[in-house]
C-alpha cells in the first residue's frame, strides 16, 4: 500500500465551564429542545471545545430545534453542535443524523446533569467524551 491512513479514535474534551452553560442552558430551555454551537479545535482526533454561541434565528419545540446555517457568520472555530433531548433516550435520531454540523453532535438528556450528555459522529456512533 503506498499511502496509509492513521487510524485514530476521536475523542471530545469538553472544558468543565462549558459544561456547566450547555446544562444551565438546557434547564431554562426545558421542556422544549435547545440547540447550541460548539466553539473550539480538531487535532488528530482530539476535539476541544472552549466556547459556545447560541445560533441567530434558532426554532425550537418540544420535539425539534435547528437553526439556519446560512446566517452564521464565517468562523473556522465551530466544531459541531450540541442539543437537548428533554424526553427519550440521548442516542441520535435519523434527522439529528441527517441534520449534522461539523465534527461532532452533542446530545443531553433530561435531567441534564453531569451524566446525562453524550457526543456522537455523524454515523451514530459514540465518542469518548472527556470533562477537561
Amino acid at each position: 500500500m503506498l499511502f496509509k491512513k492513521k487510524k485514530f479514535e476521536r475523542q471530545l474534551s469538553l472544558q468543565k465551564k462549558v459544561l456547566d452553560s450547555i446544562l444551565s442552558y438546557c434547564q431554562i430551555k426545558h421542556p422544549e429542545e435547545c440547540v447550541l454551537i460548539l466553539k473550539g479545535k480538531s487535532k488528530h482526533g482530539n476535539i476541544l471545545v472552549d466556547g459556545l454561541v447560541i445560533p441567530p434565528f434558532d426554532y425550537v419545540g418540544h420535539t425539534f430545534a435547528g437553526f439556519p446555517s446560512s446566517f452564521l457568520p464565517f468562523d473556522m472555530s465551530y466544531v459541531g453542535i450540541v442539543h437537548s433531548h428533554p424526553t427519550g433516550p440521548a442516542e441520535p435520531s435519523l434527522t439529528d443524523l441527517q441534520n449534522f454540523f461539523g465534527l461532532v453532535s452533542v446530545t443531553v438528556k433530561s435531567p441534564y446533569n453531569d451524566e446525562d450528555i453524550f457526543a456522537w459522529d455523524s454515523s451514530g456512533n459514540s465518542i469518548k467524551l472527556v470533562i477537561i
